[in-house]
């Protein structure tokens, strides 16, 4: 046997050519792999886009290249952790506004909203965060001034103080409650769904191939039966509701140090933002339907066949990257577009906005206007407590709140007496 070196030494054709010969075969007429390999590429941004989008009949996600993926992690989510939706991608806090106790939050709907603020929060609440924010940078100039320093190299604040918004949920609009929104994103998916089967039918009409077709026309199918699964609707709402005689206040805030503090008032009206907040996955004992995991069972072996399916065409791969391509496209713009809280089914309403440059004045000033929600703010924004003149303040006001009550729950038993008299 000659020595293995001797193997390396022997003449080979020298061709430069062929590295160019071999991708411009490649980019004509992509390899049944190349499309293999992109099925498996994406499952956490389909994961998200059907977690925006979920919780009706009909669940427009596009079919793209992350589905298989997704499909086959599904399934140890639903056997093994008995559940589908994902949690919370924005962290925050739930506090109750009567007792000052505070969770965090697990909901992606109480996330999304939380995330998204800034989008629908409204000009009220503009106003005040830029008025707010001008104060703050005219008094960081008029200390510049007073040390010495040039005030023009003050630069404009990004974060001032503290702004609490208050909205109720909106009884007009109780058809939304706990209901996906169809909005652009809902519609982008009926869209791109149709010009996919668009892209996948030119194949047929030039050339007779109906593989790209049906390959397409078998994974919308199979997009629609995932995020049709009622679980979605379960998980992605699991609250009490609010009904009417009940009242509750609930805040919202990313924790010491946020901008924002979003007080939503339940009076007779809307849902339970502490069970909300709570999170299906973060129940004790999720249960999950045998015919949900069943379901998801049977989607993954599907998605399965079709990808090995998928692999035997050859001819016109183009028309099937590109289907998967645009879907890809949709299912990223789903799984990041910000959205209003009445597409997330919390249909909400602005009442008032309250704010200063000064964080314990806001709550002061909360405290004053909508008695025992300023206290349950400061737990959050001062965990070490108040300074003494300002706890004074907080606690005269809670005092005449208290007094203010009491007279009227006198009054309104002498009244009793009264219309109880023969």
């Amino acid at each position: 046997m000659a020595p293995f070196y001797k193997h390396f030494l022997q003449p080979r054709a020298f061709d430069l050519n062929a590295p160019s010969a071999a991708f411009e075969a490649q980019w004509a007429s992509p390899s049944n792999y190349a499309f293999t390999v992109l099925l498996l590429l994406g499952g956490d941004v389909v994961s998200r886009a059907l977690a925006q989008l979920a919780g009706g009949r009909i669940t427009p996600v596009a079919f793209s290249f992350g589905w298989v993926s997704y499909a086959t992690s599904a399934i140890n989510s639903a056997v093994g952790e008995n559940k589908l939706m994902p949690g919370a991608d924005t962290p925050c806090t739930v506090i109750n506004a009567q007792n000052g106790q505070s969770r965090g939050n697990g909901s992606w709907v109480l996330g999304r909203a939380m995330r998204d603020f800034e989008y629908w929060m409204g000009n009220p609440v503009k106003e005040k965060v830029n008025e707010l924010k001008k104060s703050k940078w005219q008094y960081d100039k008029d200390q510049a001034k007073l040390k010495g320093n040039d005030p023009n190299k003050i630069e404009f604040p990004a974060h001032a103080g503290l702004v609490v918004s208050f909205w109720t949920f909106d009884p007009e609009k109780k058809h939304q409650f706990q209901k996906p929104g169809r909005d652009i994103l809902f519609w982008s998916g009926v869209v791109v769904a149709i010009v996919q089967l668009g892209i996948s039918a030119i194949p047929l009409g030039i050339y007779g191939n109906w593989g790209v077709f049906l390959v397409t026309a078998s994974a919308i199918i199979l997009c629609l039966l995932t995020g049709g699964q009622r679980q979605w609707h379960r998980e992605k709402w699991a609250c009490r509701q609010i009904g009417p005689g009940q009242k509750r206040t609930y805040i919202l805030t990313r924790g010491n140090g946020a901008q924002h503090a979003i007080v939503v008032e339940c009076d007779g009206c809307g849902m339970n933002l502490e069970d909300l907040c709570t999170g299906f996955d973060n129940l004790d004992s999720p249960s999950i339907s045998k015919t949900t995991r069943l379901s998801m069972v049977g989607l993954g072996v599907l998605w399965v066949v079709l990808l090995i399916t998928s692999s035997a065409l050859t001819d016109q791969s183009w028309f099937l990257i590109a289907v998967g391509g645009i879907g890809m496209l949709q299912n990223m713009f789903v799984a990041g577009w910000s959205r209003k809280p009445e597409a997330l089914g919390l249909p909400l309403k602005f009442t008032t906005v309250i704010g200063s440059p000064k964080v314990s004045a806001a709550v002061i000033e909360v405290e004053r206007s909508f008695p025992t929600v300023g206290r349950a703010l400061v737990g959050t924004f001062f965990p070490g407590g108040l300074f003494p003149s300002e706890e004074r303040e907080l606690g005269a006001i809670e005092a005449e709140a208290k007094e203010k009550k009491r007279r009227l729950k006198e009054a309104k038993n002498v009244g009793e007496v009264k219309d109880g008299m023969p």
